[in-house]
């Protein structure tokens, strides 16, 4: 099993809102996942992104990949100081 951080989507039509989960690569974009590592919001002003800090470092520690878009968030609130192998990746 090869684990990813990824988005899914939430939300109604035209107002996405976005969990930051743990899900097997083979699994569908909705489909079952691991664990909610927080969300982001992309509607709100400012842009709301919650991580558990923690949580995210330990995933990447074990092997997760983080997706682009996840990757980007993770630099912008910080995760990836924490963590200096996936800024190499």
């Amino acid at each position: 099993m090869a684990a990813r951080i990824r988005l899914t989507r939430m939300g109604r039509h035209k107002r996405p809102f976005y969990r930051i989960v743990v899900a097997d690569s083979e699994k569908p974009r909705d489909g079952r996942f691991i664990e909610i590592l927080g969300t982001y919001d992309p509607l709100s002003n400012p842009v709301t992104v919650r991580i558990k800090e923690d949580r995210a470092v330990e995933w990447l520690k074990k092997g997760a990949l983080a997706s682009d878009t996840v990757k980007q968030l993770f630099r912008t609130t910080g995760v990836l100081k924490q963590f200096p192998a996936a800024k190499a990746g």
